[in-house]
């Protein structure tokens, strides 16, 4: 069987190698030539992806990559992971979804199934998608090829989260694209999760992004709460998740960040307004989640105070670009937020993060394309008036940051294990 998958990111690059290891033939197409040339040589651009995986995968013949779309009318079946942003309006994009189907449409063969991946508002598989393929194809969906939706569950860093591990949810247009969908998928994943439809499939992933933004500005909620009354949210957590039913501990942050959290729950608001429906919980959500780094430049400013300093010219470092620990990922980083912030308030603001040397073209920020990250070591740091930990990366010497800094403002509690430097900490 041959496959091709159209997206070589985050989400398209380690489906595509998963499936090339269970002896499936993958073709990934991606729009960017720089991706599909550091790949034919056998080079990863995905930290916790080994080149070595690639090149295995390569030599064997079993993955090759391309940004030719002709070439799809070489495959039994195509995989779509695209981003799905929102607009300047906060409003969803699936521009991405729609160019790659007129993309592939002309090179459709009879029985072709293709599957959409991309996180994405009920009724995008069955209907925005479905006709566009078949306008350029000229056949008909459940007829002449297969449509299915199966949202991406990805977890960078986590070394317990293996794309084969992972259960697949698989909705069809039609019980026999639901068939063939499943078949496919079942080739390279463990377990696959069959449902009614593909608008179930998109609303499941919905769902659980929801699910984790609605608990996450929990969380930031309360800790406003707790800290006003002198209470730690950190050790309030760690004490309510011994209970063995009933709690699932989330943590607060100086903010959301990722392709999926803070953007995702605004698809369905959208969708719902179309039908008369209000989706308040998750609004509420997504204004306490979207408004934490307003509070974290709140906590800076408090600590510059003790020094009879203003975040206006003083020098402030970020520690962690990335959005979450150990991973190169730096889309929706809240960390983008914060530089904001703070340059606006006349700091000279720079920042650390071993795995973001230097920070590529943003749509949302691009005053800060080029921007390096400075070095690690005491003549650096200490020159600093305030560190500002926004991401927790397992690999910084906390007790070097303790020893070096003047004072350290932390949003994710990695300080905790260095009692020495508590004088200079200020959570947020």
């Amino acid at each position: 069987m041959k496959i091709a998958v159209i997206g070589l990111g985050y989400v398209g690059l380690p489906l595509s190698l998963q499936f090339a290891r269970s002896c499936v033939d993958v073709l990934g197409i991606d729009v960017d030539p720089q991706k599909v040339e550091l790949l034919k040589n056998g080079q990863s651009y995905i930290k916790h992806i080994l080149p070595s995986t690639i090149i295995e995968l390569v030599k064997s013949g079993k993955f090759s990559a391309s940004t030719d779309f002709s070439l799809i009318k070489e495959v039994e079946a195509v995989i779509v992971c695209v981003p799905t942003p929102l607009t300047k309006n906060r409003e969803p994009d699936i521009s991405f979804i729609l160019d790659t189907a007129r993309a592939i449409a002309p090179h459709l063969g009879k029985g072709t199934l293709v599957v959409l991946e991309s996180t994405t508002y009920p009724t995008t598989t069955d209907e925005d998608l479905r006709a566009v393929l078949e306008e350029g194809s000229g056949m008909k969906a459940g007829t002449d090829f297969h449509l299915a939706f199966s949202p991406e569950r990805e977890d960078p860093a986590n070394e317990q989260s293996k794309v084969k591990l992972i259960p697949k949810v698989v909705g069809g247009y039609t019980p026999a694209c639901l068939d063939r969908a499943t078949a496919l998928y079942r080739k390279a994943i463990d377990t696959v999760v069959p449902v009614s439809s593909c608008r179930v499939a998109e609303a499941t992933k919905l769902l659980e992004n929801i699910f984790r933004s609605v608990n996450i500005a929990l969380v930031n909620e309360l800790k406003l709460v707790y800290a006003a009354m002198g209470i730690d949210i950190w050790e309030v957590i760690e004490a309510a998740k011994t209970k063995p039913f009933g709690f699932m501990p989330f943590y607060p942050g100086p903010g959301l960040g990722g392709h999926c959290i803070p953007i995702d729950p605004f698809y369905l608001t959208w969708k719902a307004r179309e039908h008369g429906q209000h989706t308040r919980f998750i609004e509420l959500a997504g204004e306490i989640n979207t408004r934490m780094p307003e509070h974290v430049v709140h906590r800076v400013a408090d600590a510059l105070n003790t020094q009879r300093k203003a975040i206006n010219g003083s020098k402030i470092l970020i520690l962690g670009l990335a959005y979450k620990p150990n991973v190169d990922d730096e889309r929706e980083s809240p960390s983008y937020v914060l530089m904001k912030l703070l340059t606006e308030g006349g700091a000279e603001v720079a920042y650390y993060d071993p795995y973001v040397p230097v920070i590529k073209p943003t749509r949302e920020h691009p005053q800060f394309a080029g921007t390096k990250s400075v070095a690690w070591n005491r003549a650096t740091i200490e020159n600093f008036d305030v560190v500002l930990i926004a991401t927790n990366h397992s690999s910084v010497n906390y007790d070097e940051l303790g020893e070096w800094a003047r004072c350290i403002v932390d949003t994710r509690n990695a300080m905790a294990r260095v009692n020495r430097a508590s004088s200079k900490v200020w959570k947020a």
